[in-house]
């Protein structure tokens, strides 16, 4: 039998829940989401589970990540089938603060990971990882997780996640979970529901893409040949608007140096491009990154 995992709502009863784990030296695992879940998430849920003995997940939309005129209000919202679908995975306790309960009234305390967070997404999305680095410290302080697990679809994140714990001196173990994948490559993400019936059959063009200019990369075909035929790949396939192809360091997120990619060399290749109404991220890792 299933059994529903406990649903807490506020910072005072997660503490309460959560007091008799901690005195009983129980590894606490955490996995922070937006809802609308999918593979993905389960996937990260059932990596906090092995690193853990209470695994808790959140839900909660975090309206400092949006700007003006993005999807805050249309977010899909879907409470009870996430809640059926983490409960399947055996999560203990999920998390669902309100708005007021993550930003009390009064409220003006920030975090900003300077540098990394304005390169790559932050360069058109500039309020984004600020909201995001804010509502994570804000989790980890609720929550006190040993473990936390992110997404590797969502690269640049983690990797600022991973910088302002280091920063911040969080004693939390940051773990990055494998992109899940649909059959024909494309990585799943919630805002795929947007994507038309047309749309999502030429989707998968941007894995393919950086998927192939991967693999060139890799046998020594320069960085800025293989990047100009991963975006002309994806511009022709139909993608209305191309942000950016990029081979950085995976620590800096830094360009790394046109030319070919010296032998063991790590480098992590990312793409973020619009399909209609709907903007899709990826990344890959070349060599061992």
């Amino acid at each position: 039998m299933i059994k529903s995992p406990t649903r807490v709502r506020t910072l005072k009863e997660l503490r309460e829940i959560l007091a008799p784990h901690r005195r009983e030296g129980r590894r606490i695992g955490f996995v922070p989401t937006m809802g609308a879940l999918h593979d993905g998430h389960v996937s990260l849920v059932r990596t906090a589970r092995a690193q853990s003995d209470v695994t808790v997940a959140s839900i909660f939309v975090n309206p400092t990540q949006f700007a003006p005129g993005e999807d805050l209000d249309t977010y899909p919202r879907t409470e009870e089938a996430d809640i059926a679908r983490l409960a399947k995975v055996g999560t203990d306790i999920v998390y669902l603060p309100s708005v007021d309960e993550m930003y009390p009234e009064g409220s003006v305390t920030n975090v900003r990971v300077e540098g990394m967070s304005d390169l790559l997404d932050g360069q058109f999305r500039p309020h984004f990882f600020y909201g995001v680095a804010t509502v994570v410290a804000r989790l980890f302080v609720h929550v006190q997780p040993d473990v936390a697990v992110f997404g590797e679809k969502d690269y640049q994140q983690l990797q600022i996640i991973r910088r302002m714990v280091r920063d911040l001196g969080f004693a939390i173990d940051v773990i990055g979970g494998a992109t899940v994948r649909d059959a024909d490559g494309l990585a799943q993400s919630s805002r795929n529901t947007y994507l038309s019936e047309c749309d999502r059959q030429t989707a998968n063009t941007i894995s393919g893409a950086l998927h192939r200019a991967r693999c060139r990369i890799a046998i020594g075909v320069p960085v800025e040949v293989a990047l100009a035929e991963a975006r002309q790949r994806i511009l022709q396939a139909g993608f209305t608007k191309l942000d950016y192809v990029s081979v950085v360091d995976p620590m800096t997120l830094q360009d790394v140096p046109n030319g070919v990619l010296g032998a063991g060399v790590a480098a992590r290749i990312l793409g973020a491009a619009w399909m209609g109404q709907t903007r899709l991220i990826d990344n890959m890792g070349i060599g061992e990154a």
